[in-house]
């Protein structure tokens, strides 16, 4: 676990799929280094949470077994494009995560469905589909995802997150240490990884990876 790691903005837009408006939410250089520092070989490596596949693409590339979960299905076709048949991606809702992936697991590096306290009716949790986003109730299901998470690491595997602070206007959302606290629910918290941006993502307050790890017994 480093505790910095130094990152290009530009490589959020280079890597951004054609068509789309939103960037990824981290580069193929931060996934390579995760992978590398916690995985070997073989290893199987799940993203509940697939998005556009950074981390199922470049887990595949360095020779890892990889399984991904998405729920939006446009998401999924990119994903199994972007990946060999032999990559496992699945369309379905990560929060029934235990219904639909098999353990064990050694590693889980993912970016969930970011949300603030304010102004944010859409829910993460549904593709922001629907306008019945309630903070509370989003932190409590990301909780439920990660303690299926919990059942699905070997033990002494690890969960890395990457997740940010939201800034709103001129309002904070401590959406790094909420996330954090509900995972350490299941979890053990072996620290922090502090993204350096050269140019800061806007809407961001502060970026991290938090590593935890599924206690040996």
């Amino acid at each position: 676990m480093k505790p910095y790691l130094l990152l290009r903005a530009a490589e959020l837009t280079a890597q951004r799929p054609s068509g789309e408006v939103d960037d990824v939410h981290f580069t193929e250089a931060l996934a390579e280094s995760v992978i590398a520092d916690a995985t070997v070989e073989g290893d199987l490596v799940l993203d509940p949470f697939a998005g556009y596949g950074t981390t199922l693409a470049v887990a595949e590339r360095m020779g890892r077994r990889v399984v991904g979960v998405e729920l939006l299905a446009e998401h999924v076709e990119h994903v199994r494009a972007r990946t060999s048949g032999r990559a496992q991606v699945l369309h379905g809702d990560a929060r029934r995560l235990a219904e639909l992936v098999e353990g064990p697991v050694d590693l889980v590096l993912t970016s969930p469905p970011y949300m603030s306290t304010v102004r944010h009716p859409e829910n993460p949790l549904t593709g922001y589909a629907t306008d019945d986003g309630d903070y509370p109730t989003y932190l409590r299901e990301l909780g439920s995802v990660f303690a299926q998470v919990a059942t699905l690491l070997r033990p002494g595997g690890q969960a890395v997150v990457n997740v940010a602070n939201v800034v709103t206007d001129d309002h904070v959302t401590p959406l790094a240490w909420d996330v954090g606290r509900i995972v350490a629910e299941h979890l053990t918290f072996l620290g922090e990884t502090f993204l350096c941006w050269d140019e800061h993502p806007p809407g961001l307050a502060g970026d991290y990876l938090l590593w935890f790890r599924r206690p040996e017994r």
